[in-house]
């Protein structure tokens, strides 16, 4: 298996969910972790417990609807770091429930894709040629099963062009090191997923961390957490 320790880690949406279990298995991997969140204050318990344990760990406060904080947040983290070598595209943001599956507004849509898509791929881009050069690197985009639903058509629509995004690319990274893949979590009981929800957050683990142990090369793929189970 892969060692990571010692990588540095931009993870997005590290506070709570899907995100707050990442951040607990790339610590216990020896990772050096910057931690995204749109407070300090959502992280700082999180600083606190891994900094007692003796890791290297900053937290830095985004508004990733916001692309100009995108960008400093991408250029904050590089100049940290000297290099991000794991990238775990993970904060998503889901607009309400439609009972009138036509009744989605242009808004929720900008809203969405600003933050599902566009922050993602911007992030992407502006770590993806350090890694090229240094020759390693995994980006993961965290990406949803989720389809037959016009009711939440902002967030599916945001989720299948980030998909786009990695399959286009993917190609591109062959024989470099760097793997781009998506990382599907399952229907979790988070406060994106509800709490009907069929499985409970902690089932992403040890799933979400497949995509970034991988020493085959493997690039463009579609990794199903739950499969890992």
């Amino acid at each position: 298996m892969l060692d990571i320790s010692g990588k540095w880690v931009l993870l997005t949406g590290a506070s709570r969910g899907v995100g707050r279990q990442v951040a607990g298995a790339l610590a216990e991997k020896g990772c050096h972790l910057i931690l995204q969140s749109r407070e300090l204050g959502h992280t700082a318990g999180m600083v606190a417990e891994f900094r007692t344990r003796g890791l290297t760990v900053n937290a830095l406060a985004a508004e990733l609807s916001d692309q100009a904080q995108v960008v400093a947040l991408a250029e904050e983290a590089l100049h940290i770091s000297g290099g991000i070598d794991i990238l775990y595209n993970n904060a998503a943001i889901q607009t309400g429930w439609h009972e009138d599956k036509f009744a989605t507004e242009p808004d929720e849509y900008r809203r969405s894709f600003q933050v599902n898509t566009l922050a993602p791929i911007t992030l992407s881009n502006l770590v993806l040629p350090g890694m090229v050069e240094r020759g390693f690197g995994r980006v993961v985009c965290v990406t949803s099963g989720i389809k037959d639903q016009p009711q939440l058509m902002a967030y599916a629509a945001s989720k299948a062009a980030l998909d786009k995004y990695v399959y286009d690319m993917a190609p591109h990274l062959a024989g470099t090191g760097v793997a781009l893949n998506l990382l599907d979590p399952g229907w979790l009981r988070t406060d994106l997923g509800g709490p009907q929800a069929p499985n409970d957050v902690t089932s992403v683990l040890p799933g979400a961390l497949a995509p970034v142990l991988i020493e085959d090369g493997t690039c463009g793929k579609w990794f199903n957490a739950q499969d890992y189970r």
